[in-house]
């Protein structure tokens, strides 16, 4: 499963080797542990995790808060564990979340697949922001790309196509993305309207 990491938040120490061996076992080899919600919260803003696992209750809080916190702020798959008259309510609160909710005491075989969504949600969530910051980089292109085609039109009487060839030929000629074409195109323009006015 590879070697992934993991931040246990829990409020008790009982049972909690039994828990991070199992999490190690399970592929995550970097285990981190902190008692309370606060704590957790600043290891999060600091650092990246695959796995957040809250053994309720902590310290400072339930847990519930943190885990709805973090899954809009996180990309960590998140394991809720608590007590089995507690679970319903918990798992009403968090599901639309994607949050795991887990009871005690714990089924190996139960804590296990949640372990394994959890880290399959990470990376799925991992290859969606990859695909978003692919898409805004591209709109980013595409909007300096348009602006510099009407700048061409407007300055250089092309049309459309015209333009649009020019940019493509310039970018290939001078071994260049499209986005930088644009970017001095719409740089020369803006300087030669500041020198008129």
């Amino acid at each position: 499963m590879g070697t992934g990491r993991a931040l246990i938040a829990s409020g008790s120490e009982t049972g909690l080797d039994a828990v991070a061996g199992f999490v190690k076992q399970c592929g995550c080899q970097d285990v981190s542990v902190v008692a309370s919600g606060d704590q957790a919260r600043r290891m999060l803003q600091q650092d990246s995790f695959d796995l957040l696992i809250i053994h309720t209750p902590l310290k400072d809080e339930l847990g519930t808060a943190l885990a709805l916190q973090m899954s809009e702020s996180t990309s960590a798959g998140i394991i809720l564990i608590c007590r089995t008259d507690m679970a319903e309510v918990m798992s009403s609160r968090t599901v639309d979340r994607g949050v795991f909710v887990v009871t005690k005491p714990l089924n190996k075989s139960m804590f296990h697949q949640a372990i394994r969504q959890g880290l399959a949600v990470r990376r799925r969530l991992q290859g969606m922001k990859q695909e978003n910051a692919r898409l805004q980089k591209k709109l980013e292109e595409l909007r300096y790309v348009s602006r510099a085609k009407c700048l061409l039109i407007e300055r250089e009487t092309m049309t459309e196509l015209q333009a649009h060839r020019h940019i493509e030929k310039l970018a290939m000629d001078t071994r260049r993305t499209r986005k930088e074409v644009a970017l001095e195109l719409i740089a020369a323009y803006d300087s030669a309207q500041d020198a008129i006015s």
